[in-house]
This record gives C-alpha cells, sequence and structure tokens, in this order.
C-alpha cells in the first residue's frame, strides 16, 4: 500500500489560520516575497500563490485595500486586477503549459469563500486529466509538485514577463 503525505494538518488544526482580527492579505504584503510565495506586486495588487491549492500553479490576484466584495472596488484596482490575471495567465503558460483554466472568486461563505474577508481572484491552471477519484473518494488532493518547486518555476516567468512589458513601454 502507498501512503500520499499532504500537510493539510496545520490547516486542519487552525494553526495555519491567522490570529482573529488579522487578515492573511493584508498580511502577506509586509513580509518577504519568497517567505508568503508573492510572485508579483503591482501599484494597487499583487499575485500569490495559493498556499492551499486547487491545483498545482493556482494563484490569487489581491487588492491590497481591505474589501470583501468585487463592488468595494475602485476602477483602478478593478482595472490591475485584470492585467494581473492576464500576467498571471501569461506566466503560467510560459511556466507550465496548461491545457486550460478556471478563473474565478468566491464572493461569501456559502459560495465557498475560505477568507470572506478580503477579495481574491483565483488563477487555477488545469491540464486534461488532472482530476481523480481522489478527491471524492479519500477526500485528498494530489498535487505532483510542492508549492516551493512552482514558486521557483512561476517566479522566473513573472519576471521575465513583467521585464518585458517595461521594456515595450
Amino acid at each position: 500500500m502507498e501512503y500520499l503525505w499532504r500537510d493539510r494538518m496545520s490547516y486542519i488544526l487552525g494553526a495555519a489560520r491567522p490570529p482573529e482580527g488579522v487578515c492573511v492579505f493584508c498580511e502577506a504584503p509586509k513580509h518577504d516575497d519568497a517567505t508568503v510565495f508573492i510572485l508579483h506586486r503591482g501599484l494597487l495588487a499583487y499575485v500569490i500563490m495559493n498556499i492551499f491549492p486547487y491545483n498545482t500553479g493556482h494563484v490569487m490576484v489581491n487588492p491590497y485595500q481591505h474589501v470583501s466584495t468585487l463592488e468595494n472596488l475602485d476602477d483602478a484596482t478593478l482595472a490591475e486586477i485584470m492585467q494581473l490575471t492576464k500576467l498571471s495567465l501569461a506566466a503560467i503558460r510560459l511556466a507550465s503549459s496548461p491545457n486550460a483554466f478556471n478563473l474565478g472568486a468566491n464572493l461569501g461563505k456559502a459560495a465557498g469563500g475560505g477568507i470572506e474577508q478580503h477579495f481574491h481572484f483565483h488563477v487555477v491552471p488545469r491540464w486534461q486529466g488532472d482530476t481523480n477519484f481522489m478527491p471524492i473518494v479519500a477526500e485528498t488532493r494530489v498535487l505532483p509538485e510542492s508549492l516551493e518547486d512552482s514558486y521557483a518555476r512561476l517566479k522566473p516567468a513573472f519576471e521575465k514577463l513583467t521585464g518585458s512589458l517595461v521594456d515595450d513601454q
């Protein structure tokens, strides 16, 4: 019999959660990028890897502003979130060659929002056949790559693309 180990106990037991009243998405930009897996910082929003991903290479685009829903964001922040989503798609394509993507936001707990107090937009790469029976019968996700390895592969792609964006301006 084979065993698949995935460190989720810290999440399940609550150790990975910030103290009451502390927003993980407001705190993350205060730290070193590699420590919290920030891939790119914009003026109004940033791209960070999801530490409890739906799939390998799952990133989120987060505004720096602490708001719970899309309607509370100003137009400039909304525009930058979409620009960073576009950048994320290009960087993930460059680094990982996925077949497709899921994009979206879970607004509120009933919609599946794990951190409902701070709006964030998901970018999830998908490959043909990347899902299997494990999430259904074993409540386990099988990810073929560690978060650290995904970060090491994606970070240069973001840097390459943002360098070319600066050069084009």
